[in-house]
């Protein structure tokens, strides 16, 4: 495996040069954290695939697609569907808000009061994103290295760690441009083709596995409609998903390169169930289904192809994992550590922010490590996220930019409400149970509503500042432009 080993290595080593690289154009917080709000459409479309299609849409992709068949392609379809709807409905007015954490915008609609709470729920789910997807250093590193699995998650979380503390969100998209690549190629045009071919063709899997095999609902409505919950809508409210919309440099590229990016999901989600049913052919008895990739690129690739889906699996994994984690520090240092100590972050102190930035992803960098060794279940912990995710934010956020009834008491009690009620209902049903999400979100929606017709109005001036930036209209907080248009009324 000399080649495979030599493509792997090229292949990280090429990341942590683009993380220097992109340290050179990091100079201030927007080109640290939302790399400039400059991306065209090209780029953000990329960049946008490639951080939700992580290893578990590849990895647990095939997975799926080797235990249900075609109707295993669900998971990362609503995933897709989750950012069409993104794209088409809420990118544009998104992108036009000029901020850099979800919180953010939760105090802008509701007057300032939701942002540390909202913060901590958003903290907990893109650190776990983060865990999770370092641990599947793991795997991959097995397979290539038959390596420990302690030392695959420090090596794998060093070198995302590493690019990601030097240059952010300039590195991560450039990584994540590379990434994309990689994966195209070694997914859709490399294994997919291989696989069906080495399966014996469609007629041949047809022939050999069950009818329900190629049921496109066979893995269940309940099923489906829990993917749509959770996958659909937390695409809509992630920390994770919401920085690379700010990265966009107009309302077209986030409408558009998104749009793109989401179509790109559905046929990666098909690719994936299709590989995952050929290898049921191919291996129909492996102890586990998530084994279904490493076992089909093993075994049925040629050398250097080989090396390169690999690299495809841990651009997958990589892509996801930084982007979680630059989320996860932005939250903790702009949502949480900042209005703990009563800062409002500025443009400023531009390279004090950059500083602050570039500390706290290595903060939470070494944290998300740390958890991946110690932590075993790492569906659980994902679930546990997803639910409070949704469960205590998606009312809020969704209400804040349909509803101008909503206030912000009805804001902090849906997210206490949902929370809590989601925290609940997996103790009572079980962490991987469906009711949590289920009851958790319908008791999010009906405090927010209750909560906010029995309480005040929003402030007008509130809306009004709002609206002005969902239209565009208003400056950047922090900015020159800002500051002076505040000034002249006082200096009249």
């Amino acid at each position: 495996m000399a080649v495979d080993y030599l493509v792997i290595v090229v292949y990280l080593a090429g990341m942590l040069a683009m993380g220097w690289w992109g340290m050179r154009r990091a100079k201030s917080k927007s080109e640290f954290l939302v790399a400039g709000r400059r991306l065209g459409p090209a780029m953000y479309s990329g960049t946008m695939a490639a951080i939700v299609l992580g290893g578990a849409s590849t990895i647990g992709g095939v997975g799926l697609g080797y235990q249900y068949g075609l109707s295993g392609a669900w998971m990362v379809f609503t995933i897709g569907l989750g950012l069409l709807a993104l794209s088409v409905f809420f990118s544009a007015r998104i992108a036009r808000l000029k901020v850099y954490t979800v919180s953010e915008m939760l105090d802008l609609r509701y007057g300032g009061r939701a942002g540390v709470i909202s913060g901590l729920v958003m903290w907990a789910y893109t650190l776990m994103l983060a865990v999770t997807s370092t641990i599947a250093y793991a795997t991959i590193f097995d397979v290539l290295f038959d390596m420990n699995r302690t030392l695959a998650i420090v090596l794998g979380g060093s070198i995302v760690v590493a690019y990601s503390t030097l240059g952010g969100m300039w590195s991560i998209t450039l990584t994540d441009m590379v990434q994309f690549v990689v994966k195209t190629i070694g997914v859709l045009l490399l294994l997919l083709p291989v696989a069906v071919v080495k399966a014996g063709g469609f007629s041949e899997m047809k022939a050999q596995l069950p009818t329900e095999y190629f049921d496109p609902l066979g893995i269940g409505g309940e099923t489906i409609f829990t993917y749509v919950l959770i996958y659909t809508f937390g695409m809509l409210i992630g920390q994770d998903i919401w920085q690379r919309v700010f990265t966009a440099r107009s309302d077209r590229t986030a409408r558009w390169g998104g749009t793109v990016a989401g179509t790109y999901c559905l046929a990666y989600a098909v690719a994936g169930a299709v590989i995952g049913t050929a290898a049921k052919v191919l291996y129909p008895n492996l102890a586990s289904a998530d084994d279904a990739f490493a076992t089909i690129v093993k075994d049925e690739l040629p050398i250097g192809v080989r090396g390169l889906v690999l690299a495809a699996a841990l651009a997958a994994v990589m892509s996801t994992s930084s982007g979680a984690l630059i989320a996860c520090a932005t939250v903790a240092n702009n949502d949480i550590w900042a209005r703990l100590r009563g800062i409002v972050p500025t443009e400023g102190e531009q390279h004090d922010e950059v500083k602050g930035n570039r500390a706290f992803i290595l903060l939470m960098g070494l944290a998300v490590i740390a958890t991946a060794i110690a932590l075993n279940d790492v569906v659980q912990a994902l679930t546990v996220a997803y639910n409070l995710l949704v469960g205590g934010l998606l009312v809020p956020i969704l209400g804040g930019l349909l509803w101008k009834r909503g206030t912000a008491q009805g804001a902090l009690a849906s997210v206490a409400v949902g929370g809590l009620a989601v925290i609940g209902l997996m103790a009572a049903y079980g962490i991987l149970a469906n009711e949590p999400v289920y009851y958790g979100l319908l008791a999010s929606l009906a405090a927010y509503v209750a909560v906010s017709l029995a309480t005040r109005p929003t402030d007008a001036a509130v809306l009004t500042a709002w609206r002005e930036r969902l239209a565009g209209r208003a400056p950047e907080p922090g900015t020159a432009s800002e500051t002076v248009s505040e000034q002249v009324p006082a200096a009249q």
